[in-house]
């Protein structure tokens, strides 16, 4: 896939850092969360210890991910096949219009009869074809009726709207266009869940990750309160007038307030009963932006604060990763070495992240001549061979032909140089980045602090 970027070299293979940190984040909190999702504190410390869960449970041989990691999925599906159908001719029928159909697709996979509801023409996702974003994982009853076309219009406020739409951000932060992205985070949101208190933490979610990345990529430095304060801001200014706002804002204040405590702090969990348990979208929202302020660039103890509570903590542990991720990046992400071989289908989660940052960039002249990008973009037959290989226990087996993301499994144990040589090719593909940049160098090239640490001109 060749094309035309609009930002130097080292710029994009921060994109890819971010926007793959800003996804893979998300999986890692959602995993991290989807085991106690139903369960109050009490129980959860009650099996996994006094201080909760603090690792991956891996007891089905990897961390399984939840619904709120499959609609990410689609969300980022859809937004690549709009992009790359609008460079090829110059036609697109609209974002929502591919929403629509990549939710369709999620929704149908969602059934045993899920190939028969889906026919060939309708297929819009390649990811369709592998297992575990086909699996039913406790869907979102809002989410199943909307898409059903029976439930009609209802006055949800649930979280599945926010839950998905990282990807948008991480979209229109590659452009600078954080407004964009607070609409489409908007739209997408209002397509299943018809409460306003259900579409603008969408808003507001897209338009932060927005706004975090086009500064990440800025000579700017600002610290992620600001970041969430300018994009309070832009909400404001986009909703203020909206039912309901007035009583979201004053619960994103409250936990923009706690999540800037650092002397007698009261308890994580404490503060996150008055924030409220994360069944409603704004309540997921309060709590993922008080947990990233806590830990802005530790994202185990950011997921660690966000999943242990009385509530969903799969999609609490999402947001707050996606948030997090993008703040830090991949490389940061990954504290203890050994989260993103653990997660289930990892390696199909981070050649999508990757993808969105190659076409993010994609300006209107550029050629799209890649036979490989064509299967998973425009017919989706990508891995429609292979499904069976990708098994719910993580296993696939070995194909010629097929590179490193489908040679390891989804879940299959790998060594600390399989690992290195997954983020190596995803860092230096010279084909579609452009940059000669591998992990090491990378590495040295951004500080502790998870900045770009660079004295020449950018």
């Amino acid at each position: 896939m060749s094309k035309y970027l609009i930002c130097k070299p080292e710029k994009r293979v921060i994109l890819n850092d971010l926007i793959c940190g800003c996804i893979m984040g998300g999986a890692i909190g959602d995993a991290f969360g989807y085991p106690v999702e139903f369960m109050k504190y009490d129980e959860i410390r009650q099996k996994y210890g006094e201080n909760g869960i603090e690792k991956l449970d891996v007891s089905n041989g990897f961390a399984q991910i939840s619904d709120d990691t499959q609609m990410t999925l689609y969300t980022a599906n859809a937004v690549i096949r709009e992009k790359t159908k609008r460079l090829l001719d110059g036609s697109s029928s609209g974002l929502e219009h591919y929403f629509r159909r990549a939710y369709g697709n999620w929704y149908s996979a969602q059934s045993a009869d899920g190939d028969k509801l889906l026919k060939v023409p309708e297929k819009l996702c390649w990811i369709y074809n592998i297992d575990a974003f086909r699996a039913v994982r406790a869907p979102g009853n809002t989410c199943i009726e909307a898409l059903s076309g029976k439930g009609g219009s209802n006055d949800s406020k649930g979280c599945g709207g926010l839950m998905r739409v990282a990807p948008i951000g991480c979209f229109y932060g590659a452009l600078g266009k954080p407004y964009d992205a607070a609409r489409v985070g908007w739209e997408n949101a209002k397509l299943t869940h018809g409460h306003t208190l259900g579409c603008i933490p969408a808003a507001f979610l897209s338009c932060l990750i927005a706004k975090i990345i086009a500064y990440k990529l800025s000579d700017d430095f600002k610290t992620l309160v600001v970041l969430i304060k300018e994009t309070q801001e832009i909400i404001k200014k986009m909703f203020g007038g909206k039912d309901h706002y007035d009583e979201f804002e004053k619960l994103i204040n409250k936990s923009i307030e706690y999540g800037l405590l650092r002397k007698n702090n009261p308890a994580d969990v404490d503060v996150i009963k008055t924030l409220g348990e994360g069944w409603t979208a704004e309540e997921t929202l309060a709590i993922a932006i008080y947990s990233a302020l806590q830990y802005p660039i530790d994202l185990d103890r950011a997921v660690m604060c966000a999943i242990n509570h009385d509530g969903d903590s799969d999609s609490t542990g999402s947001v707050t990763g996606n948030i997090v991720g993008a703040y830090i990046g991949l490389i940061k992400s990954d504290v203890k070495g050994d989260y993103f071989t653990k997660i289930e289908a990892y390696d199909v989660i981070l050649e999508i992240a990757h993808d969105l940052s190659c076409i993010a960039l994609a300006n209107d002249f550029c050629e799209l001549r890649d036979a490989k990008w064509f299967s998973k973009y425009l017919y989706c037959t990508y891995m429609q061979d292979n499904s069976d290989n990708i098994s719910s226990e993580g296993k696939q087996e070995e194909n010629k032909g097929i590179g490193l993301f489908e040679k390891i499994a989804n879940g299959k144990e790998t060594d600390e140089n399989e690992t290195k040589e997954l983020l190596d090719q995803l860092l230096n593909k010279t084909d579609k980045l452009g940059a000669t940049y591998g992990i090491d160098e990378l590495e040295e090239m951004l500080g502790d602090d998870g900045y770009w640490d660079d004295d020449e001109d950018n």
